[in-house]
This record gives C-alpha cells, sequence and structure tokens, in this order.
C-alpha cells in the first residue's frame, strides 16, 4: 500500500501511498459519497458545545459570528467522528447590562436621546434601541399601559432581542439543540446550591464581610470573592452553577468557545467546579478562545463599538458578502490569533478569495459533468490505472488524506485545518484542470479522469459541509 517511509526530520516520517492505493481510494470516495471521511469514534463521547451566549442586550455582532462559525463548524467535526454533540445557547439575562437595557429603552420611549438629561449612565446607545421603543409603544406598552413598569419593559426588550438573535443565527444557518437561561440558575436555587457546596467541601472562607473561595488551591494566582459584602454574587459564580447542570446531564465533555476577553474565568470556573467536590474532573470545562475580529472596507477599518452602537453585526456582513465567504472566512484562521475580515477580497472573484476558490473547483466540475452529459453511477466502477500523471497521483494522495486531516481537526478543535485542507484541493484540482484535457476521446482515460474529478467534487462538498458553507452547481 505505501511506498517506503522516507525520513522528513525532526522526527516525522513522509508516507506515500502507491499508485494503485491512490487510485483505490477514488472508488472508495464514489462509493460513500456524502459518508466519505467521517468514522464511528472507537469511545463515542456525549459532548456539548456552548457557543455564541451572547448578551440579549443588542443585535450580534462579527465577534458573535466568528464564536457561531467555529463552534459550529467544531461541533460538526465531532459529530463526523461519531460523537453525540449537543449545541448549547446560554442567554445571559440576568444581571447590570439587563438592567441597562431596560433603562435604555424605557429613556426612549421617553423621548430621551442618549446624552441627554435623564439618560442612564451605562446606558444601550445603538439605533436598535429606538426600534425596541417605538415598537413597545406601538404594541401599548404592558397590559396595563405603564411605561414605568420597568419588569415589563424589561421582558419586552429581552424578548424582542431573543427574537432578533435567532433571526441572524437563522440566517447564518446555524441551529441549536438547546438553550439555558441565566435567570433559571436563580429562580431555580442553583446558584446557592452551588455556593452551599463551596462551604459544605470547607473550601470557602469569610474575610472582610465577603465570602471567599480558595481557587488558589486550584491553580489560580489569588482566591477569589464568591459573595460580596453586599449579599450579591459575583460574575464567575452562575457560571459554576451553570456548569454544574451540564455535568448532571450527562455530558462528559463540555467546550466553551468564547472570546480571549474570557480568558480570565476559565481558571475561576474550574476551580470553582474542583471545590464543590463532586466528582468533576479538573480540566472541565475545554475552552477554545477566539482573538478579534477586525473588519476592513475599501482600506479603512470598521471601528467595532457596542456601546456607541456603531459597530458590524453579522446581519451586515451577510448581506454584504453573503452567509457562504463570512462562515468560510471565519473559521479560515486558528481561533487564537486576530482575524482581518476584508469585505473587499471577500467579495472578489479572484483565487485570492478563498471561498471563491473553492466553490469554483466544485462548481468548474459539476459544469464539466454538464458538458459530458454521461451517467455518472458507473464511474465508481471504472479502472484508474490510466491516472498515472503527476498530478493525478498527487490530487488521489489528497484525497485520501482527508479522513485522517478530519481526525485531527476533531481532535484538535480545529475547524481551521479543513479551510486549509479545502484550499490545497482546490488549487491542486484547478492546476490539474488547467494542465490536462478531461473530455478526451478515449473513453477509459475520460471514464478515469473523470472519476478521479467525481471523487474531488464529492470530497470538496463533505468538507464545505463540514463549515457550514454551500457547494453550488454553478457560480
Amino acid at each position: 500500500m505505501c511506498e517506503p517511509l522516507q525520513v522528513a526530520g525532526a522526527g516525522f516520517l513522509n508516507i506515500r501511498l502507491k499508485s494503485t492505493a491512490k487510485q483505490a481510494v477514488i472508488g472508495e470516495i464514489l462509493e460513500q459519497g456524502s459518508s466519505y471521511g467521517r468514522a464511528a469514534a472507537g469511545n463515542p463521547e456525549k459532548i456539548m458545545v456552548e457557543f455564541v451566549s451572547a448578551n440579549p442586550t443588542g443585535p450580534l455582532h462579527v465577534g458573535h459570528g466568528r464564536q457561531a462559525a467555529l463552534g459550529d463548524a467544531i461541533a460538526a467535526l465531532l459529530q463526523a467522528q461519531g460523537h453525540a454533540v449537543t449545541r448549547e445557547f446560554y442567554y445571559n439575562d440576568a444581571g447590570a447590562q439587563i438592567q441597562n437595557l431596560a433603562l435604555s429603552v424605557q429613556a426612549r420611549a421617553r423621548g430621551i436621546a442618549p446624552g441627554g438629561a435623564g439618560w442612564p449612565a451605562d446606558g444601550y446607545a445603538g439605533d436598535y434601541i429606538r426600534e425596541i421603543a417605538e415598537d413597545f409603544a406601538a404594541r401599548g406598552g404592558n397590559p396595563r399601559g405603564d411605561l414605568n413598569d420597568l419588569d415589563a419593559v424589561r421582558t419586552f426588550a429581552v424578548a424582542f432581542l431573543r427574537k432578533e438573535q435567532d433571526a441572524d443565527l437563522q440566517k447564518f444557518g446555524v441551529k441549536f439543540d438547546s438553550y439555558y437561561l441565566e435567570s433559571s440558575l436563580y429562580t431555580d436555587g442553583k446558584v446557592d446550591a452551588a455556593v452551599e457546596a463551596m462551604i459544605a467541601s470547607g473550601k470557602a472562607y469569610h474575610k472582610d464581610g465577603a465570602l471567599w473561595l480558595r481557587t488558589t488551591d486550584y491553580g489560580d494566582d489569588k482566591d477569589r470573592v464568591v459573595r460580596k459584602s453586599d449579599g450579591s454574587y459575583t460574575y464567575f459564580v452562575p457560571d459554576v452553577a451553570y456548569h454544574v447542570t451540564k455535568w448532571r446531564r450527562g455530558f462528559a465533555k463540555v467546550i466553551n468557545v468564547q472570546g480571549t476577553d474570557h480568558h480570565s474565568t476559565v481558571t475561576r470556573v474550574r476551580a470553582g467546579l474542583q471545590a464543590l467536590g463532586i466528582g468533576i474532573p479538573a480540566g472541565y470545562p475545554d475552552y477554545v478562545l477566539h482573538s478579534l475580529v477586525k473588519v476592513m472596507r475599501g482600506g479603512a477599518e470598521v471601528k467595532i463599538s457596542k456601546r456607541a452602537g456603531a459597530y458590524v453585526t453579522v446581519r451586515d456582513l451577510i448581506d454584504w458578502v453573503g452567509r457562504d465567504a463570512v462562515r468560510f472566512f471565519l473559521v479560515s484562521r486558528k481561533a487564537d490569533t486576530e482575524f482581518t475580515f476584508d469585505i473587499d477580497l471577500a467579495l472578489a472573484k479572484s483565487e485570492q478569495n478563498p471561498v471563491y476558490y473553492v466553490q469554483y473547483a466544485h462548481a468548474r466540475i459539476c459544469s464539466m459533468f454538464a458538458q459530458w452529459g454521461g451517467d455518472a453511477a458507473h464511474l465508481a466502477r471504472v479502472q484508474l490505472a490510466s491516472l498515472s500523471s503527476e498530478k493525478e497521483l498527487q490530487l488521489a494522495q489528497r484525497l485520501a488524506e482527508f479522513p485522517e486531516m478530519l481526525v485531527t481537526a476533531a481532535a484538535e478543535l480545529a475547524p481551521h485545518a479543513v479551510a486549509f485542507y479545502l484550499r490545497a484541493l482546490a488549487g491542486e484540482f484547478h492546476s490539474y484542470y488547467n494542465a490536462e484535457r478531461i473530455l478526451v476521446e478515449d473513453e477509459a482515460l475520460r471514464d478515469a479522469r473523470l472519476a478521479l474529478c467525481a471523487a474531488v467534487r464529492q470530497t470538496l462538498a463533505n468538507g464545505l459541509a463540514l463549515l457550514g458553507v454551500s457547494a453550488p452547481e454553478k457560480m
């Protein structure tokens, strides 16, 4: 199956398949179709991937978009390895930011503009606040018609923005299996129960009128306050309670996709879970932290500022360049690297635009098959010995690498590896297509080359599907 091993340096070996094995993978791909690359996990796990989890205080911004693209692709990769995966959205619908949202909408409904007399100090100034206020007024306010009922304003505003966020995610092609409300952790007593468990374990102590947790016992650089002197909880406590629910729901593995601004919470949440003494293992949960996204258009940066209301939303990006480009671009780099989203590049019809380059390879093959007009059903059984050129064998080698690439990408929670692979495969196909004539008169050679192209088309489609990107037949 393999040629003699070659030492590649630094302890690596180059494994090259013999030409017969390379040819055989083409038939394997055509037989398996959309299943090619998928595997049955030897030890399948019940896994939760939590991502986006935006505060319901405004539209989804481009950072949420990167989380959505990463989280959905990670979940798809894990499913492709045979794991049972649940996608969950955690609604942060409790805390000061929700109060500020309600006060902002209330002020707008009273005709107060951002920055004007009576505008809340930490109010949200985005134009969407005006839209919520107008909608609230148009519906007659609350059942009693009393704008002074801040709870009614709060409930309406949160519901409005949840609906908006859900619509954006639907437009982005992201579907969640479950939703969890932060507020339910309080109403159901789960936050109080978590704190009581910390006290019972002996890991909590009182100092300066506050309740502290010995997080230094679990790798933190200092102990952390759990309950402040005024009786309120610090922000990481509900996170601990929330992760207890994940554990008790049977998720042995949990992956949280969040921005790097959550880096400081990682150690605290893990320490809090350890301090409960209920058997949750160290290192639970896993985190994929993504860096900032900078949006460029016309050579200038489009600033992101939620407070000022001038930030790029997921909906903006989709409207500008289309869902496929947004999803591919946002997973095309390692999550922990800063990414520049170039609007002009995403619109370009050139090989510099990675999603166009990959999709065009798929469409090009579809066009070629339409030109041929034959029945492709028999291609899985044709003789492939005539596929002997360097470019043909190189393509077959690349196709054979797809399943193992997916194994590695899933294990490393690295969907960018799929994007890299697809661009490399598309590049090799375009090079082959430009160098060789596919629809030759020799029927045996033509069918062998068509089989190779069909295998490339299937593999491109399978990889794009894992990233939530379409494989168009025409462009």
